[in-house]
């Protein structure tokens, strides 16, 4: 029988800590030590996934291959592990509750009181360890979202504190992440914080094997023995986490820190052979070593909220570095834009990126960025929305369709070159309803697409309702917009580019969730070396 080692990693003090960049950077050290890792987020908030949350409130949606909505941090352990996650690595409350309610419903308590424990917990339980059977993996790092002492995060603290007695010894070990704060008036690094984040889960039962403490100043081995002795905890199980300029340096922070080694050392491990990271040292090698600069402009509504076009941001990251060059990416809130003052606005730039996104807030100023691009022959790259903002900007300007445009903003156009999906016309729900995760699309060859992908066929991920009406295809192409992608199943358009110009993709799917640090998107690398030659 396979046997997982399980760890747990909590945050303390205040939120955005970076638990799941600590996650990811502990997976990938161990997955480079040969072993099989995933990670899991677990967030404590009531609704049934992200997929119909505000990316004001929340961030970005990340959608997996298998169509889950999931939390943002599932991008981060793609991107540093290079491989996929799926329904199974994100867990809400919501989740937890229907899923216990709907089995009291089915009789399958027999009649019990349902309570928060052991019904609850059980089905955390249940969850957590369900990654690790489907997959047989050597190791599932499973973090929890929240902080410790909120109310909602205590279930979850419970199911931690009953797997590590229900596991046993040596088979599950809890990293609590928390904050050491700077007082500049003092001149002082304060561990009290750190000290009673610790207690409220001592009197939760849980006591944190490793402790990593995120600081903008260098700890000093006073401070650590300090917490060390305050926290029942040995000196090496004190890890240090610096303020850093990527977050893709953690990786190699934390194995300079050797948080894999007390690790695994707590978890009866053999270190074995030594972590291969070479090839993402040479990333940051050429992260922090570019011979030029280019800079694009982001076209977005969400722009006050970084992590809302996070994918994106970090796609550009790694295709910068495949061009050697450093993108300089501003996002332009796309209410600010018109056709009068377009140029004004863009001329700097070297390349116009349009975002996804939904709703009628923002969307003329995304038209008449693409109607710049285009005239002005500006390396353009329409993602989802944003192809669909490029196709309504031809319609008017080139077909001479007035008043053209999809129908999910005006239900009444005259032209709805951009419409709903038949099957979804009857669908008033909006959670999950969506065309979502992995789709087939056919590339069409002598294309920007094929020059990218160099293949004929790939798998994209999806995330919208409204499609290109087939309709005017005809009319399109004609006019010089062409489908260079297309979905062989149902015949939908994927990929919409205008040959004579320098470079106008537009695409229905997310590129940017299947970008990684060791392995780019072909498209988004495509986009900044046109931008740059």
């Amino acid at each position: 029988m396979h046997s997982t080692k399980y760890i747990f990693i909590t945050g303390g003090v205040t939120s955005s800590l970076g638990k799941g960049i600590i996650s990811a950077s502990l997976a990938k050290i161990i997955q480079s030590r040969g072993h099989t890792v995933s990670i899991q987020k677990i967030d404590p908030y009531l609704n049934i996934d992200p997929g119909t949350l505000n990316p004001y409130e929340h961030g970005e949606c990340f959608v997996t291959e298998d169509g889950a909505e999931t939390d943002l941090d599932l991008g981060h352990y793609e991107r540093f592990l290079d491989i996929y996650t799926s329904k199974a690595n994100n867990v809400t409350t919501g989740q937890i509750y229907q899923s216990v309610i709907n089995k009291e419903r089915r009789g399958e308590f027999l009649g019990k009181t349902v309570q928060v424990i052991p019904h609850i917990t059980n089905e955390i339980k249940s969850r957590i360890k369900r990654l690790a059977i489907k997959n047989k993996l050597d190791f599932v790092i499973t973090e929890i979202g929240g902080t410790v002492g909120d109310i909602e995060s205590l279930p979850y603290i419970e199911a931690v504190r009953q797997l590590k007695w229900d596991l046993g010894e040596n088979n599950s070990i809890v990293i609590h992440l928390t904050l050491v704060p700077y007082l500049a008036a003092a001149k002082e690094l304060k561990t009290k914080p750190t000290q009673h984040s610790v207690k409220l889960l001592l009197e939760n039962g849980v006591q944190p094997d490793i402790l990593v403490l995120r600081t903008e100043k260098k700890l000093t081995r006073e401070i650590r023995r300090k917490v060390a002795q305050f926290c029942n905890l040995q000196y090496e199980a004190i890890i240090e986490s610096i303020d850093v300029s990527s977050i893709y340096e953690v990786p190699i922070l934390m194995q300079e820190e050797a948080l894999d080694v007390i690790a695994l050392e707590k978890l009866n491990i053999k270190l074995g052979e030594k972590p291969k990271l070479d090839r993402w040292k040479n990333f940051l090698f050429k992260l922090n070593n570019y011979s030029k600069t280019v800079k694009i402009a982001g076209i977005g509504k969400y722009v006050e909220l970084q992590d809302a076009y996070k994918s994106i941001n970090d796609a550009f990251v790694h295709a910068g570095v495949a061009n050697d060059c450093k993108v300089e990416l501003t996002w332009i809130h796309s209410e600010q834009i018109t056709n009068e003052n377009a140029k004004e606005l863009l001329e700097e730039y070297k390349g116009i990126l349009i975002a996804p996104g939904f709703g009628h807030r923002g969307i003329e100023g995304k038209i008449s960025a693409a109607n710049y691009a285009r005239k002005n022959d500006i390396p353009f790259f329409g993602i989802c929305l944003g192809m669909q903002c490029a196709v309504i900007e031809f319609a008017r300007n080139i077909l001479k369709l007035e008043n053209a445009h999809s129908s999910e903003m005006h239900p009444n156009t005259p032209y709805p070159v951009i419409d709903l999906m038949e099957q979804q016309k009857n669908i008033t729900d909006l959670g999950g309803t969506m065309r979502l995760g992995a789709y087939t699309c056919s590339i069409k060859k002598k294309t920007n697409a094929f020059n990218a992908y160099k293949r004929t066929k790939t798998m994209e991920r999806h995330r919208h309702r409204f499609e290109f009406n087939n309709d005017y295809l005809k009319d399109f192409v004609k006019h010089g917009m062409k489908p260079t992608g297309i979905n062989p199943d149902a015949e939908l358009v994927e990929i919409m580019e205008i040959p004579e110009k320098k470079w106008f993709v537009g695409v229905q799917f997310h590129p940017e969730y299947k970008s990684t640090v060791l392995n780019p998107h072909p498209l988004f690398v495509s986009f900044v070396k046109a931008t740059i030659s």
